[in-house]
């Protein structure tokens, strides 16, 4: 495998995440800037890990030219680290974009899930299933009203054939789909997932959360903490909060869905037909990518309508951890008991 530094010229870090850390990079030989996620070696500590970053790098050549999938330029090696090239999405994150904009109107928010269910398609239509869509995993690729968004980080992908069943429990809380803590569950769950970012976009809540009350009457402290604290207050703040993971994966599994009180009231049907299509709790009848991309919301401009919303900024901040539930704690979660596993 050729290396990174024969061709490429690290530049400043970008992020970081479990397994690597992105920083942008500059092409040598044309001077175009790039992303350029680099892996340690150290990190990988079975084969497993291995086969991971090989079949992450796979699906990322396999989707690379849909225009709503980050595109792969290159992959390297050298004795520490795997480095993945990729086009630079310099319009940041959907979430930042939620937070920082603070007001969508049907049309915006029809046009993000337009772009997000079509790479869901793409995916799909591959035999790739992403298992962890959620709104920190899509970048626009320039800062416009109007940017194309991308999805990216394909480390829990999986590839598969129809009819296969898979019974690993992972993804992030509120946007994991029912079926995936029931150990029984196919690439239908990354519509759900499409579903519970459309919700946010819509009403500013997460549809299954620890309480919705309880939820809501955390958004004004939330929001006011976020923007007066420092980094580390905001981590432990998060750190707290995350003590109801068990509570959340509960409502997911039972919870009711709220689409009628505020402010669902001033949300068109149309809009709540889909959203609810997109979060049947039954796999067989919940929309697929293509019919969410015919539903009338989605096609026809007649019925969505241009109100600005306003998405509540604070309950976004808690919602990107991953999922680490303990086995212990998934018996909770399906017995709808609070005791403690010895």
């Amino acid at each position: 495998m050729a290396r990174l530094e024969d061709h490429f010229s690290l530049g400043e870090k970008l992020g970081e995440g479990q397994f690597g850390t992105a920083y942008l990079c500059a092409d040598k030989a044309t001077h175009k800037i790039y992303a350029c996620k680099s892996i340690p070696k150290r990190k990988l500590h079975s084969q497993e890990d291995v086969e991971e970053v090989r079949r992450e790098i796979q699906i990322m050549h396999h989707l690379s030219e849909h225009p709503n999938v980050v595109q792969i330029k290159g992959t390297y090696e050298d004795s520490t680290s795997v480095h993945i090239v990729m086009e630079l999405c310099g319009g940041g994150e959907l979430f930042d974009r939620i937070i920082k904009k603070g007001r969508f109107s049907e049309r915006e928010a029809a046009n993000q899930i337009k772009m997000i269910v079509r790479a869901v398609e793409a995916c799909h239509s591959a035999g790739v299933m992403h298992r962890d869509l959620k709104p920190e995993n899509f970048l626009f690729v320039n800062p416009d009203d109007d940017a194309e968004l991308k999805v990216i980080d394909f480390g829990l992908s999986v590839f598969f054939k129809p009819g296969q069943v898979f019974s690993d429990v992972v993804g992030s809380p509120y946007y994991v789909a029912p079926e995936v803590l029931l150990k029984h569950y196919g690439p239908e769950v990354d519509v759900w997932s499409a579903g519970v970012i459309l919700y946010i976009l819509l009403s500013g809540f997460p549809p299954f959360s620890a309480g919705r009350i309880h939820c809501k009457g955390l958004q004004i402290l939330l929001f006011l903490v976020s923007i007066i604290s420092s980094t580390s207050s905001t981590v432990d703040l998060k750190k707290t909060y995350a003590g109801t993971e068990s509570e959340i994966l509960r409502e997911v599994l039972q919870g009711e869905l709220d689409v009628e009180s505020d402010p669902w009231t001033s949300i068109s049907d149309s809009a709540k037909d889909l959203v609810k299509k997109m979060l049947d709790r039954d796999p067989r009848k919940r929309f697929s990518a293509k019919q969410v991309l015919c539903h009338p919301w989605i096609v026809d401009n007649g019925v969505i309508l241009d109100i600005p919303l306003i998405p509540s900024k604070s309950t976004l901040i808690i919602m990107g951890a991953p999922l680490s539930l303990s086995p212990c704690s998934l018996i909770n979660v399906l017995c709808g008991c609070n005791s403690y596993c010895w």
